[in-house]
């Protein structure tokens, strides 16, 4: 069985925001900084695994973001049929990343112990802190557990040979990212360990946080388990779009491949 790995983020929707925004304490040289969503997808010669399932057109709708391409035919764009993805990680249960409850029929998913404890908990008692979370997407997931469709991790753990996650919380208390063997070395995908390339390489915290502490120590992680920070892709980035090239003719603006060499 193969333990390297082609990644691919694939741009689903579009939120334009400021700087001031993005930050634990504001910014002040406030000017535009959007957000980009994204949905990865690793391959192998013998497995499909996802990271993150993003929203739909609906969620769009409700949370005022640009929606652009539903994941589903992104995935199939990039010639993914959802129903062959095995396994699908979880970074946390936000609803920008673990929505379209449906899309992944066959996969096991894969969570961090202490997401679920957070999201089912008595944190969703207060509204600041479940306002970035989706009633429907935490049912779900518990009937993903009672069909026995669910893996849980108590920080690091093996999702296949040559793929990790790691637990660090921060964004939320249970939020965990990826480590993937390619052909240029471990990649680190951050989903929102670090939302921006600048919240990990300044060290400044993003504005949406459950642990400032855990936040700041998760940057470190993130730059001690990459080769180097050319190797640390953030969650949320533009800039990812610019950095990388196109999956493969076609899908520019859609779909970037992360196991090759970025573009700086």
């Amino acid at each position: 069985m193969s333990d390297t790995y082609e990644i691919y983020a694939l741009k689903y929707a579009h939120h334009d925001r400021s700087a001031r925004d993005n930050f634990y304490g504001g910014d002040p040289h406030d000017g535009p900084m959007p957000l980009d969503y994204f949905v990865w997808v690793l391959v192998s010669p013998d497995r499909k695994l996802v990271f993150d399932t993003g929203f739909d057109e609906a969620m769009a709708r409700k949370r005022k973001r640009e929606f652009l391409t539903p994941p589903r035919e992104g995935l199939l764009k990039l010639g993914i049929d959802p129903q062959s993805v095995q396994d699908v990680v979880i970074s946390h249960m936000h609803y920008d990343h673990a929505g379209n409850n449906d899309l992944f029929p066959n996969a096991t998913f894969h969570l961090q112990d202490r997401e679920m404890a957070f999201c089912t908990g008595r944190c969703m008692c207060h509204g600041d802190v479940r306002r970035s979370f989706e009633v429907e997407d935490v049912t779900a997931m518990v009937q993903r557990i009672f069909t026995g469709r669910v893996q849980f991790h108590d920080g690091t753990g093996e999702i296949a040979p040559g793929i990790t996650v790691h637990h660090v919380g921060g964004h939320t208390q249970g939020l965990q990212f990826m480590r993937v063997n390619t052909q240029r070395g471990p990649v680190v995908l951050a989903s929102d360990a670090s939302h921006f390339y600048a919240n990990f390489e300044q060290m400044r915290a993003y504005a949406t946080v459950y642990n400032v502490g855990d936040m700041l120590e998760g940057f470190k992680t993130l730059r001690k388990l990459a080769p180097s920070i050319n190797h640390v892709v953030p969650g949320h980035d533009p800039l990812v779009m610019q950095r990388y090239p196109a999956a493969k003719p076609g899908l520019e603006g859609l779909a970037v491949r992360l196991d090759v060499e970025p573009r700086l």
